[in-house]
């Protein structure tokens, strides 16, 4: 059994040894998918690359450049949901304080340490994960989770997302779910792939800016039509 508070990337960590933290943080989410410390350091392990064009692309604007600068959080001790939930029926705020409540779970946290730019785009792609599930529609079953992994790897190029989508599907197949068609369930995945592609990056928008914003008007804005499936 790994205890997630063992876990730590070395500095300078070599391939196998950034794989072999990230199979031992997926071990942890298999159980315990909204664990603070591993949701990230599986990103951290995988997406370094991702992550450093990401900060070099909002470095190129005054807005980026902001961002990066004062690094908003999307973390539960950073969020006031009863104030959000009073914002009007439909709006980012609105729709984001009811998705925890009627999910019955809290915002990320994490105790990881922020070093660097790069270590702030990986946490706030972990943080983003719940707003991204309301953007996109996917729900927050398994198929759904899937889906908006899938999406995020179409988007940005995710490789943490690759082995999410790996584990996950050997997982369908072993469980073989009443009514569970794995061609229906590729095909979705596939379509979540390019509607990704096909989105606007969803990485450096700041969505504390957003809360009074109606989530179908954000979704219109940064989303490509998703594919009805049969």
């Amino acid at each position: 059994m790994v205890d997630p508070n063992t876990l730590a990337l070395p500095d300078n960590a070599s391939l196998f040894t950034r794989l072999k933290v990230a199979l031992q943080c997926l071990e942890v989410l298999k159980d315990d998918p909204g664990n603070p410390t591993c949701g990230q350091l599986i990103n951290i392990c995988l997406d370094l690359n991702v992550y450093a064009l990401l900060v070099q692309r909002l470095q190129g604007s005054e807005e980026g450049r902001r961002m990066l600068s004062e690094r908003p959080s999307l973390q539960g001790d950073d969020l006031d949901l009863a104030a959000l939930d009073l914002l009007p029926e439909g709006t980012l705020g609105h729709e984001f304080a009811r998705y925890f409540r009627d999910n019955k779970i809290s915002p990320f946290k994490t105790t990881l340490e922020l070093k660097n730019d790069v270590d702030f785009i990986g946490k706030r792609y972990r943080e983003t994960h719940d707003v991204l599930h309301l953007l996109t529609g996917y729900g927050t079953d398994v198929v759904g989770e899937m889906e908006l992994q899938a999406y995020a790897l179409g988007n940005l190029g995710i490789q943490s997302a690759k082995l999410i989508l790996a584990f996950g599907t050997l997982s369908q197949l072993k469980e073989r779910k009443p009514g569970f068609g794995l061609s229906a369930y590729l095909r979705r995945l596939k379509a979540a792939y390019q509607r990704g592609r096909a989105s606007k990056l969803f990485l450096d928008v700041w969505y504390e800016h957003q809360w009074e914003t109606p989530v179908a008007a954000l979704s219109s804005r940064l989303c490509a039509p998703a594919v009805k499936m049969n």
